[in-house]
């Protein structure tokens, strides 16, 4: 059991310096490209309410864990968190996006991957510990919708550290 949980580990270490090499290697690719500045994760209480003009919109599809695709349209500036939240897809999201879990923690299509803004050394940090991680790992809290991100697809991992045990559903602020 014990040389199956050093492998396990040795696994994720793995994963998490391949991240970090394809980190660096994105930034050095998007360098001289326009990054948009990431708002507050936080600011996106008001998750619910209707896009204010067709520009607004962002379609965004999530695949939960059965492989159902649950398509949501979203508005610049909402957070993935709380859109999914608000749309009753199970991202749990235990420490209300303040960077201190990784219970959020979705894959990105490719395609879209390359368009977010680099994760922050705290985002590194937490998937670090989220169980089956990914080169295109992202924490949704710290996901913030833009016109480029149309047509994301979001997949839900098979298994996640839920935080809450006690059958708590979190419900969006």
């Amino acid at each position: 059991m014990a040389a199956a949980s050093g492998l396990g580990r040795c696994l994720r270490l793995a994963v998490g310096a391949a991240r970090r090499r394809e980190t660096r290697a994105r930034t050095e690719r998007t360098r001289d490209r326009h990054l948009h500045l990431q708002p507050d994760a936080h600011q996106c209480e008001d998750a619910g309410q209707k896009p204010e003009s067709s520009t607004d919109v962002v379609n965004v599809t999530f695949l939960d864990r059965s492989g159902k695709r649950i398509p949501v349209k979203g508005k610049v500036g909402d957070n993935i968190l709380y859109l999914a939240q608000e749309h009753g897809i199970e991202l749990e999201g235990a420490c209300e996006a303040s960077l201190a879990c990784s219970t959020c923690h979705v894959y990105v299509n490719e395609e879209h991957f390359d368009k977010l803004p680099e994760p922050v050394e705290g985002e590194e940090d937490m998937l670090d510990l989220a169980p089956v991680l990914q080169i295109t790992s992202r924490l949704g809290c710290q996901i913030i919708l833009t016109k480029e991100l149309e047509g994301m697809e979001l997949t839900l991992p098979k298994i996640t550290r839920n935080f809450y045990v006690d059958g708590h559903v979190p419900k969006p602020h």
